[in-house]
């Protein structure tokens, strides 16, 4: 037993390794479809995006082993350590950050770029597992909520403020995680709504939506009534205002937020999103041409480097964002079903593999993992196929860029190290 703890390749999971094996791989195959140029002739040279990322992937090998060299002991212990100095990596940006694309997300080290909160993904998942799996703390308790919330919503608020949006949005999938433990499922289905609100507002307006919601709750008023009956005169009716109050500012508030606090581009986004406007030329240029590109590639794809559509550059940002576009059309049906079944067959691995960890710690942070994942792959091709706006998150293990896949590979090979070391009684 000593000399497997001092292996520190013993125990690991050798599907999930195989998989990242194969995404990060075939993204880097996709990466030169997209970049590749007649004169291009080098593969490790930062004159090429496909030679930077493959830079990037050679050294994912030092980091793993780096990874895999401290025992889960010491990312429990050092969990919170962890948090705060990526909170203070956000902070960072605003005094040493270099804008790009209108964010300030990046620190600049010469010939490479890092973007934090591609990190302080890994750092949040461990606060919130070392939170959630302290003996002392109730879940159940409001004011444990609250601190949970807080976790999570801190380094998202940060990242909004450079502004990135995308980014930020991600820390939602962590609601996936609180209700594992024990967090109802009202906080969820009260998001759902208010996206479903935001969203009606947007698209029949405020005072249609107001009249629909004042007719629905004044329905189902009338039905808790007739099964309440003399009951429900003691009913506190000034909660039953308070709701509608509630309601009547917050649909209007969206109004108001949409039409004069939004810039025209995200205005357009969301018009084009909901068939209210069609821009094929503009702000949908990216969009459209990425559901021609998919489409084009039919059942069995166009082959490796003959999608004219991938080669003629139709596509902006095709090797980072709207990299899935370039499967569909190389690679076709067959090859996209591929992908997402090896992104579906790692999360389900992930929660397998975290429901069998007596430590609490290690299933709250593989809850936290798959959840980050689900949140990325579900955005990124819903994105890329034209069923969500375009907010600018990667493809996990995928796309172009050297923070990103440092972010995920630590994020994956953490959990790999505690699944390792799950038996263990450290």
């Amino acid at each position: 037993m000593r000399q497997e703890r001092n292996n520190i390749f013993a125990g690991i999971d050798l599907t999930l390794v195989f998989l990242y094996l194969f995404l990060v791989g075939f993204g880097w195959l996709n990466i030169y479809a997209a970049s590749r140029t007649t004169e291009d002739v080098e593969f490790l040279s930062f004159s090429t995006k496909y030679g930077k990322q493959l830079i990037f992937i050679c050294l994912t090998t030092p980091l793993i082993i780096l990874i895999l060299f401290f025992n889960s002991k010491f990312y429990e212990k050092f969990s919170s350590v962890f948090y705060i100095i990526s909170i203070f990596s956000l902070l960072g940006l605003f005094v040493f950050g270099k804008t790009i694309n209108g964010a300030t997300s990046w620190y600049n080290f010469g010939v490479i770029g890092l973007q934090p909160s591609e990190f302080v993904k890994a750092s949040t998942a461990l606060a919130v597992a070392k939170l959630l799996s302290d003996r002392q703390y109730n879940f159940t308790l409001v004011k444990n909520q609250i601190k949970a919330f807080m976790i999570i919503f801190l380094p998202a608020f940060l990242i909004m403020l450079q502004p990135d949006a995308g980014s930020a949005l991600i820390y939602l999938a962590f609601f996936f995680v609180l209700n594992r433990e024990g967090l109802t499922l009202n906080y969820i289905i009260l998001g759902v709504s208010i996206v479903l609100v935001f969203i009606g507002t947007i698209y029949f307006g405020p005072e249609s939506i107001i009249t629909s919601l004042f007719i629905l709750i004044t329905f189902f008023l009338i039905l808790i009534i007739k099964k309440a009956g003399k009951r429900f005169l003691r009913f506190n009716w000034y909660k039953v205002v308070g709701v509608y109050l509630l309601l009547g500012v917050f649909v209007f508030g969206t109004n108001y937020f949409y039409k004069h606090v939004l810039a025209s581009h995200q205005k357009d986004r969301f018009d084009i999103l909901l068939g209210m406007k069609t821009d094929n030329k503009g702000i949908g240029y990216n969009s459209y041409q990425s559901e021609l590109t998919i489409s084009s590639g039919g059942l069995n794809g166009k082959g490796f480097l003959n999608g004219d559509l991938t080669q003629g550059d139709f596509v902006p940002e095709q090797h980072t964002d709207y990299i899935f576009s370039i499967v569909g059309e190389e690679w076709g049906f067959i090859g996209s079903s591929l992908v997402i079944i090896a992104f579906m067959l790692m999360m389900y691995r992930i929660i397998y593999l975290a429901e069998t960890h007596s430590n609490k710690f290690g299933r709250v942070y593989g809850y936290g993992l798959a959840s980050i994942l689900f949140f990325h792959v579900i955005v990124n091709i819903g994105m890329v196929i034209g069923l969500l706006p375009t907010i600018g998150i990667p493809l996990p293990f995928f796309s172009y860029g050297g923070s990103s896949l440092w972010g995920f590979t630590i994020l994956l090979f953490i959990f790999i190290r505690l699944d390792a070391h799950k038996n263990y009684d450290w």
